[in-house]
């Protein structure tokens, strides 16, 4: 078990982490101090979360270019409430946003499962319409930090225990989703939608009610992340978060999470977040062009297909040596 777990895409990618992060404090040592780790994981937290929910849509042979345009529309959506009504409770605030994001998410589901549209060609249109009424809802303007009551700016930066509440939540979303694609009825059935949808069928898994699930919780977790964003930086605009959806995709790539479907875990997502995440605050310290991180991840998501590729064919061949055996 332990030989097994050492060798695990994960493990990898962790030790890779770590090799990363060494290898970084030769240039700038205070950046593997716990508060600084700890500041960058804070930093990560909405791609944390995003990838988590692209994780799951993924298991079940589909994708979701739609989360950062759902960020940008939840999050304007509850910066404009908050305008209009600034006592208005920050969990409602935030149960609003969930809400907003799940509906956007269950669109995307419907379309799929309905209509059997493939799922780039929904969440690329969805892209486009949830980008146009962010433009619409807000009519091309801004809602600053000084319109924004200081409730719903607080909860992210808050802190328990000495770590911000947006670490707290990502954390949270962690636990609570390991549990369910390792101990739930659903989650199993996410694995077994993109290990085979025949078989799966066949079991009595409704393949396009399983995808509509799994729209509905990335939706969901982009329009809590749409909140987070908005109160922490204290800015909305139409813009917000974009092409983020591609970090996203990057993200899950990295993490192991295999494009055909099936193959996955919570912990690569968030591995593969925490990578791109450990990139993106390091280039800045260490004197390397921010534009040097679109490279660095592009090389990175090629390599992880790559890997991910060899992996699935080395275990075709096993599988065809032992059926050759008998012979």
């Amino acid at each position: 078990m332990l030989k097994r777990y050492l060798t695990s895409r994960e493990a990898l990618l962790f030790a890779a982490i770590v090799a990363l992060c060494l290898l970084i404090a030769t240039r700038f040592a205070g950046f593997v101090a716990p508060s600084n780790l700890l500041r960058v994981f804070n930093d990560t937290s909405p791609l944390i979360l995003l990838a988590i929910g692209q994780m799951i849509v993924i298991l079940t042979k589909c994708i979701d270019l739609s989360v950062a345009a759902n960020l940008a529309l939840s999050g304007m959506c509850v910066a404009m409430l908050n305008l209009a009504y600034p006592d208005l409770p920050v969990a409602v605030i935030v149960m609003v946003a969930i809400g907003l994001g799940a509906l956007m998410g269950m669109f995307n589901g419907i379309l799929v499962w309905k209509l059997a549209i493939p799922p780039i060609v929904v969440t690329l249109g969805t892209l486009t319409i949830y980008r146009g009424f962010v433009f619409l809802v807000s009519d091309g303007s801004w809602v600053n930090s000084h319109q924004m009551s200081p409730a719903f700016k607080a909860f992210p930066r808050s802190e328990l225990l000495g770590i911000p509440m947006m670490s707290w939540v990502a954390l949270a979303a962690i636990v609570i989703f390991t549990v369910v694609m390792t101990r739930t009825t659903l989650g199993r059935a996410f694995y077994a939608v993109g290990g085979n949808p025949h078989a799966a069928t066949y079991t009595g898994l409704n393949v396009g009610r399983t995808q509509f699930w799994a729209f509905t919780i990335s939706g969901a977790l982009a329009g809590l992340t749409g909140y987070l964003w908005v109160s922490r930086y204290a800015v909305a605009y139409v813009d917000i978060a974009g092409g983020f959806e591609l970090d996203v995709v990057a993200a899950c790539v990295i993490g192991g999470i295999s494009i055909a479907g099936g193959i996955g875990t919570v912990g690569g997502a968030v591995l593969g977040a925490l990578f791109l995440g450990i990139i993106k605050n390091a280039l800045p310290v260490v004197d390397i062009s921010p534009f040097w991180q679109m490279a660095i991840s592009g090389a990175a998501i090629i390599i992880a297909v790559i890997v991910n590729s060899r992996t699935r064919r080395n275990t075709g061949r096993i599988i065809l040596k032992s059926a050759e055996k008998p012979a």
